[in-house]
This record gives structure tokens, sequence and C-alpha cells, in this order.
């Protein structure tokens, strides 16, 4: 009869019940960490796991309504455009507390006027962090209330129209603006930046409204700019450092062509004395060219380690700014040459710049890297002149357009001479990344 009596559970000490529910008992900092590490739809989720969790998130300081923190299961576009308008309409409603990082980035969210209402509201607040982007629909017009988020530091605008009012005086906290796919005008962009002092990060991809990129920035450490424009024009930056352009066109590049004895490329670095990196993609080496191309800059980049630079090899103007730019950069460390073939080469392209290679050492040169290149003369000259005047080399990698002629190309390069005892050629067949 004993082997039959029922086992009884054991007995659970009172101490570890009372472990059970150290999670509720936890500092806030901690809970704000771990709320604020969890997308949206996670951290409202632990408002089960004790009474004392049922209200944490709504406390969070951290807003992101994105596809990954607000998932909706539907098919019906109104269906899905309604559901996230109610979640975030929820969230802000039931929210307490300062919000200092807003996010909103949903790709089934159109500019909507209940954005509207949303940043009126954010405006009354602290948020030092806004981030919108609209991915559908027509460029969304930022209304008014936009304006007034005087606490912000960094402000990220996709696909937005701006129009600031003429109260606008900018803003005067921010350290990072990431404009990408905007409208707005000529006056308003420049207005913008000279307007806040303490800009360290500027961003600017694919604008529209305005041509003349006029950079009034004594803080600015960081930019990086892609689009169509006519000019770039820097004033007061000299703590720029990094600097990556972009142009993606070359309609109009003739019209900057009557700047004399200057140029272009004197005007574009004079402004620019500790630059440390640059990239220079697309066609604004065409645009440096312009007006003129000096031997060397008179003023030399002396802590300018990282040079990228997209080139037409078959320009021979083009060639003169590359070389005009190793001459200006004593102390370069890092050279990427990215070829840049075009189907009409320049009057003067038939002209080999051989002979203005000469004394050009590159005493610090470590690392060479060149791609889409396709065997033609002026671009093999270029790589014997860099082989031969890098004492310092340690590697050059080299990776054609395509596979044609690969071998002959391959074979070229091993009979250049070479300053450097160490240099190491790496040639990619085209495949190989």
């Amino acid at each position: 009869m004993d082997n039959m009596k029922q086992r009884e559970p054991p007995k659970v000490p009172s101490c570890v019940g009372m472990e059970v529910d150290k999670i509720s008992n936890l500092p806030e900092h901690i809970i704000d960490n771990i709320l604020s590490s969890l997308p949206l739809r996670d951290a409202v989720r632990t408002s089960i796991l004790s009474s004392k969790w049922r209200f944490k998130w709504v406390t969070l300081p951290h807003l992101v309504f994105e596809n990954q923190s607000v998932l909706i299961s539907a098919q019906d576009q109104t269906i899905i455009k309604n559901k996230l308008v109610s979640v975030i309409d929820h969230v802000l409603l039931l929210h307490t507390g300062p919000i200092y990082r807003f996010k909103l980035s949903h790709r089934d969210l159109q500019g909507v006027s209940d954005v509207d209402r949303w940043i009126l509201f954010l405006s009354r607040g602290f948020v030092k962090e806004f981030i919108l982007e609209i991915w559908k629909g027509h460029r969304y017009k930022l209304p008014s209330s936009m304006y007034s988020f005087q606490k912000l530091i960094h402000l990220e605008l996709f696909n937005c129209l701006l129009k600031p009012p003429y109260t606008f005086n900018g803003f005067k906290s921010l350290k990072s603006l990431d404009l990408q796919h905007i409208t707005m005008d000529q006056g308003a962009f420049e207005d913008m930046v000279s307007n806040c002092p303490l800009l360290e990060r500027l961003t600017l991809m694919n604008f529209d409204g305005f041509t003349h990129l006029k950079i009034h920035a004594p803080n600015l450490v960081f930019f990086d700019v892609g689009g169509v424009f006519e000019e770039v024009d820097f004033h007061d930056t000299i703590n720029l450092a990094i600097v990556s352009i972009g142009l993606y066109s070359n309609t109009g590049s003739d019209r900057n062509m009557a700047f004399g004895c200057t140029g272009n490329l004197i005007k574009f670095f004079a402004n620019l004395p500790r630059i440390q990196r640059l990239e220079v993609q697309n066609f604004f080496l065409k645009y440096l060219a312009a007006g003129g191309v000096p031997v060397k800059l008179p003023t030399p980049c002396i802590v300018l380690t990282f040079l990228s630079i997209r080139v037409n090899f078959n320009d021979m103007e083009e060639d003169l700014a590359a070389l005009c730019l190793l001459r200006s950069c004593p102390n370069l460390q890092e050279l990427e040459l990215f070829a840049r073939s075009e189907e009409h080469a320049t009057m003067r392209s038939v002209s080999n710049t051989v002979e203005n290679y000469q004394c050009l050492p590159l005493n610090q040169l470590r690392l060479v890297k060149i791609v889409g290149i396709s065997g033609i003369k002026q671009e093999l000259s270029f790589i014997n002149f860099l082989l031969a005047n890098s004492p310092v080399l340690e590697k050059m990698t080299v990776k054609p357009a395509s596979m044609e002629g690969g071998m002959e190309m391959a074979k070229e390069l091993l009979r250049f001479r070479r300053a450097s005892s160490q240099a190491e050629i790496i040639y990619l067949d085209g495949v190989q990344d």
C-alpha cells in the first residue's frame, strides 16, 4: 500500500518564490535598457510579465515604427494603412514621459495627414533624434511644426518636401543632417545649413530645387553628397575632414570652364585645410578639371591619407586633375582608382600624359586598388607610374572590367618596374572580389 501511495510534490522554499519575481524589481535604468533594445512590438509584449511591467513600455524614450517593429498581416493597402495609423495613435496616446528618439520608416506608409498630427504632438516635447522615411507616394510636405524642434541633434528625412516658414531660424542644437530624395529651393537649403551652427555631419542625396551647394558650416566634419548640381562652394569649413562627392551627370560641366587659371580644383580645396579622406565619384573629377588644372594645389593637403577617384583615363583633363591631386597629397597612404569609360573621348585624349608623371614621388603610398580598367595605354601608363614611384608600396590590387584580354594585361603588369621590393600585385580576373 505504501508503494501505491502517490508521491507528494516537493515543497518549494518560500525564498525561491520570492526570487521568481526578481525581474519586477530590477533597477529602472536596467529596465529602460532592456526595453530600448527590443523592437516596439516585443517591448509592448513585456506588459504580460507581471503587474509591475504592465505599463513599463509606455515610458520608452525611443519609439521606432518600421517594418520589423510593426508587423501587419493584410493584403489590402487601405487596411494596412489604417492599422498602422491606429498602432501609432495608440502608442502616442498611452505614452508618458519624454520621447527622445522617434523613427517612422514603414514601407506601407504614405505621406498622409496623420503624420502632420504626430509631428505636431512631438514638437511639443524634447525630441533629439527624428527620422522620417516616406516610401510611397509623392514627396511629403513637412508641416510648419517640424521646424520648431529646437532640441534636435539628428534629423533624417527621405522623400520629403521642405518649405521652412519665414520665421525659421535653424536648428541650433543639430549636429547631424541627412536629407535624401528631398525637394527645397536654393535659399531654403543655404539658410538651413548656415543656421545650424553645431552641424558636424551632412548627407545629401538625390535632391531637387537647388543646384548650388553652398556650404557654410564651421563645425562640419563629414560631408557626403550625391546628385545633379552645377557648383560646390565651401565657406568657413576648416574642420571638414571626410568628403565624398558624386556628380551623377556631366551635363552642364562646360559652363564651369571659364574660371581662368584658378579653376574648380583650386576653388574646391581653398577651404579644406584639414581634409583627411576624399572620394571623387561619378563625374565629379570632370567638374574639378574644368577651368584649368594646376600642376599642384597652392596649399598641399598634408593630412589627406585616403583618396578615391573615379576617372576617365581617355580624358586628358581628368588625368591631369588626378595627377594634381596626387602631387598635392604628400602623405597619401591609400589610393583607389575606378575607371569610368565613355563612348566619346575628348579632343586631346590622344595625347599621352606620361611626361607629366615625372618628379612625383609617392613616399607614403602603401595600398592601391584599381578597378574597371580595360588595358588601354593610358591606364597601363598610370599603373606603371604608380609602381615606379611608390617606394613603400605594399599591395596593388587590379580588377579589370572584363576577362577579355586579361592574360595579356597581367603579363604587362608583371613587366613593370617596382620601386618597392615588398610590393605585391594581386590581379583579379573580373569574377573574384
